[in-house]
């Protein structure tokens, strides 16, 4: 077979004497024989036939057949191209069909956005105390009081519980927000939070909850919520919802945020501070005897001045030691919540944001909410209580800084320019996943030989120039 190949290329090069001596030498050197038969395939210009010296190098990349990417001159290759490039989209949509999971398979996606494979579900260690649904995913105390009008108020003793591990919450999503960039996954977030919770005493709150098989949900793009993290690289461009939530001490916490990934367009990022001003907005009107229904009116009077919608599918709830609870919190106006607030209420506020039609659809996953046309949204969430005098915020681990209501330089940064920080005590859990995080006023090992370098560098120069 061997023989026979390399004959038919000789008669094949002799009876076409315009073929350079230069292909057929760099056919010689080729060792394996069926690339060689390969290389001389026709021209695929429509008319031209002439016997190939080049192949597109995006076919090779994508798998084509040499066959199909083969071209005679670089002007064959550019006169084919507003026809032969469409083998490329076939291509990838072919390799996106079979990268996508089984339970997807036929699915209208409204987006370009794709599920990637989900890993095995972590084992939280027995000594973490586990919230009751832990075992088989049924919160039987919550769906006790499902539809009840009762608001619970904590006392001090148990908000005394309560506030460490909401600040451990906002906390662990700062350590997130410093991980997204190109390139890294969700799937890194998840084993981070898993890490960082467990090693701080808390269990990871979304972990089998209700059979959710994750340890936070990450939402990019035309995601609203509760998407699941996968193997999905995260791309230069996207808007990545990162929400969190921590059990411990027989309380919950829930925080949540819209992060900058890498340079992102100015339309997504009007779209993400849209959210956040809405839900600070929000925050301000909190206090004894507001109502829970004002809330959805305030986060509505910003948004409508946008052109975006405020998604009526998802609430605000109530939370402490059941991780969802009354009351709900509707986000959008004219909204039928009932009661007032009242000193030690407890819950949550977290708007979700549209850039087009409010309406949502779900994916065969059965969590991952998506917008009916595709368009990207965004949110954020903060765990509050009422107080004598306003509110306080929970999921906050400082409000100098505070991402929703004070929002530092980098947290709005658009351009890529600007890092997140990652709070020094929780750095080690993103770098054990493979991400390293900018941690502020670290002096790294690599930081500190840099300086001594550069010294060196220059004793050099004025050796020389001496």
């Amino acid at each position: 077979m061997d023989g026979m190949c390399m004959r038919v290329m000789r008669s094949v090069l002799t009876q076409r004497e315009q073929l350079s001596a230069f292909f057929f030498d760099a056919f010689e050197q080729e060792t394996d024989s069926k690339a060689m038969c390969d290389a001389v395939s026709a021209c695929q210009r429509v008319g031209c036939g002439n016997l190939s010296t080049l192949h597109c190098p995006k076919c090779l990349a994508l798998g084509i057949e040499k066959s199909k990417a083969a071209f005679c001159t670089q002007e064959c290759f550019g006169t084919a191209w507003a026809t032969h490039k469409a083998l490329h989209s076939a291509a990838i949509e072919a390799r996106k069909a079979e990268q996508t999971p089984l339970s997807f398979r036929g699915f209208e996606f409204t987006g370009p956005l794709r599920p990637g494979t989900v890993s095995a579900q972590l084992r939280v260690p027995a000594h973490i105390v586990q919230p009751e649904y832990a075992g088989d995913g049924v919160p039987r105390s919550e769906d006790s009081v499902r539809g009840s009008s009762h608001i619970a108020a904590l006392s001090a003793a148990e908000l005394k519980l309560m506030r460490p591990v909401n600040k451990l919450c906002g906390e662990v999503l700062l350590m997130c927000g410093a991980m997204i960039r190109p390139g890294v996954t969700p799937d890194q977030l998840d084993r981070a939070v898993f890490a960082a919770a467990v090693a701080n005493g808390a269990y990871p709150s979304p972990l089998n909850y209700r059979l959710f098989p994750k340890s936070l949900c990450v939402s990019v793009n035309e995601v609203i919520c509760h998407g699941i993290p996968d193997d999905r690289p995260f791309a230069d461009g996207d808007i990545v919802n990162a929400d969190i939530s921590l059990f411990r001490d027989g309380f919950h916490s829930d925080c949540n945020a819209t992060f900058y990934c890498g340079r992102v367009d100015d339309e997504s990022a009007r779209l993400v501070e849209a959210a956040r001003a809405s839900l600070a907005a929000a925050i301000e009107i909190v206090r004894p005897g507001a109502m829970f229904r004002d809330v959805g009116k305030e986060i509505s009077r910003v948004i409508d001045k946008t052109g975006f919608s405020v998604v009526k599918s998802y609430c605000g709830h109530g939370i402490g030691r059941l991780f969802h609870g009354p009351p709900n919190v509707p986000h959008y106006a004219r909204n039928k919540a009932v009661g007032a607030m009242k000193p030690g209420n407890c819950f949550t506020i977290e708007p979700m944001i549209n850039a087009g039609t409010w309406h949502d659809t779900l994916w065969p996953d059965d969590w991952t909410s998506v917008t009916k046309d595709g368009k990207r949204s965004a949110q954020f969430e903060h765990t509050m209580v009422v107080t004598a005098n306003g509110v306080e915020i929970l999921t906050t681990p400082g409000l100098a800084n505070d991402i929703i209501v004070n929002p530092p330089a980098w947290a709005r940064d658009h351009s890529g320019q600007q890092r997140v920080p990652c709070p020094p005590h929780l750095a080690q859990f993103a770098r054990a996943v493979g991400v390293d995080v900018y941690v502020e006023g670290e002096v790294r090992a690599d930081d500190a030989q840099q300086p001594a370098a550069q010294s060196q560098a220059a004793a050099a120069t004025t050796e020389t120039q001496t």
